[in-house]
């Protein structure tokens, strides 16, 4: 109790906060977009994607190798490490000329310090909690979800006053204080810990009635059925989230355009208009992506992990199918909020669930791989959407230059029908497999 006393465990929640809230500036990308195109003309659409994907790839990669580290280094190390890389690598991309040093800046190197200091406060907090981990877990993400909100009006002012590659400058400096402060609380509790009036269930039996397999290696996981089906539902779930949370604003101004063009060019104050409720946009999921993380955690830790997942993925599939019909702002607003609100809490039970399937000794590694499958989501959802899309009519709209004249350009604006369709098939065959799994029935080696 000595060591308990020391360290209040919920220090290590504020550390996650300060660290996840950092870390979630990633879902503000479709902000840096028009930026973007307007330093480099020459970025085709393909190229201005390109950066999101792979800082999510990467994102996902290095967990799995700095997951394994933090369990042997310990999680302060390399969250510190992971904050370092993040501030480099926007510092590197705020200088960039070309594709090429943006995306090892942002996306390499940015990618890889994300993935080494997300995976600390989610392995530190699940020993710290056993008591109430799905809740603690949706709180320790909840601030990646939250990023957008606290940064999309800061990058946005930013943009404005000082340009798009001093805000990458400055996020940088940002991020790299406030993660490494985060880092500091990252401290693994004690060997045998468990809180004040709580005692953990007693362990199952198999069928022979020997004791079943708490703690799993990676290695052993990777051999379990259950691994591979929780990997391709939650890869389903991040398709859905980070296909909505990607194109937000490009989905919002195709759907917007098309029902206003009138054969004539949409005006500058209108296109703007359009522009800024799309950004909104961003920054309402992001919010209801925060909210989901701490309320469906909340929910699983009452009704259980795996009907909480089958709500989540029936919702999300429905919402999917019905998101083309969205037209009106305040029903695009409602779903793609919906989208983020579940897409938060695979987020936030998803390290749960790995915890409870194969035990909290290796969570850091186990589910560094578990979370690959955000990575492959992150690359399959962002891509999918304009590469799907249907070019439904070049809408010609007004803008200013540089020197504040007024020009002509024009906006392919689609319809992602067929996107939508096929990630909701993925979220309802999602909740079928979520409602036949069962936890992996193995039996304790026994020494000697």
């Amino acid at each position: 109790m000595s060591e308990e006393k020391k360290f209040n465990r919920w220090f290590v929640v504020l550390g996650a906060l300060m660290i996840q809230i950092s870390l979630g500036a990633i879902y503000i990308y479709s902000v840096f977009k028009p930026a973007l195109k307007d330093k480099f003309p020459d970025w085709s659409p393909t190229d201005l994607a390109l950066p999101s994907q792979l800082v999510l790839a990467f994102f996902a990669l290095s967990m799995i190798i700095f997951g394994r580290i933090q369990d042997k280094l310990g999680p302060r190390k390399i969250a510190t490490l992971g904050g370092i890389l993040l501030g480099v690598g926007l510092i590197i991309a705020s200088f960039a000329s070309n594709l090429f040093v943006f995306v090892l800046g942002f996306s390499i190197i940015g990618g890889i310090g994300i993935g080494a200091a997300y995976v600390c406060p989610i392995a530190t907090c699940v020993k710290w909690f056993p008591d109430m981990r799905g809740l603690i877990t949706g709180l320790a993400v909840a601030g990646f979800g939250a990023g957008a909100l606290v940064f999309t009006p800061v990058a946005k002012a930013l943009i404005a006053s000082q340009g798009i590659m001093t805000t990458f400058l400055y996020l940088g400096i940002i991020f790299l204080i406030a993660v490494v402060i985060g880092a500091q609380f990252m401290i693994n509790p004690p060997a045998g810990y468990k809180p004040e009036g709580w005692n953990p269930p007693a362990p199952a039996t198999t069928s022979s009635g020997a004791v079943q397999k708490v703690d799993f290696t990676w290695q052993e996981m990777l051999k379990t059925a259950q691994f591979w089906l929780l990997w391709l539902t939650y890869f389903a779930g991040c398709t859905a989230g980070l296909m909505i949370i990607m194109n937000a604003t490009n989905v919002w101004q195709s759907f917007s355009l098309l029902s206003i063009f009138n054969n004539s060019p949409i005006s500058k104050d209108t296109f703007e208009g359009i522009i800024s409720r799309g950004a909104s946009a961003v920054i309402i999921v992001s919010i209801l992506n925060a909210i989901g993380r701490i309320a469906w955690g909340k929910v699983s830790d009452s009704i259980g992990r795996r009907p909480t997942l089958m709500i989540m993925f029936i919702y999300a599939g429905v919402i999917m199918f019905l998101l083309q019909f969205f037209k009106s702002y305040g029903l695009y607003l409602f779903g793609v909020a919906s989208i983020g609100f579940c897409f938060g809490g695979f987020l936030a039970l998803y390290p749960a669930v790995t915890a409870d399937f194969f035990g909290t000794k290796n969570v850091g590694a186990n589910y560094g791989w578990m979370f690959s499958a955000y990575g492959a989501g992150g690359l399959f959802g962002p891509w999918l959407a304009p590469k799907l899309m249907k070019v439904v009519q070049q809408v010609p709209y007004e803008t200013a230059d540089k020197g504040g004249a007024i020009i002509q350009k024009t906006y392919e604006a689609g319809d992602y029908t067929t996107a939508f369709i096929i990630s909701g098939v993925l979220c309802i065959i999602s909740a079928i497999l979520i409602a036949i799994l069962k936890a992996p029935k193995v039996e304790e080696k026994t020494q000697g």
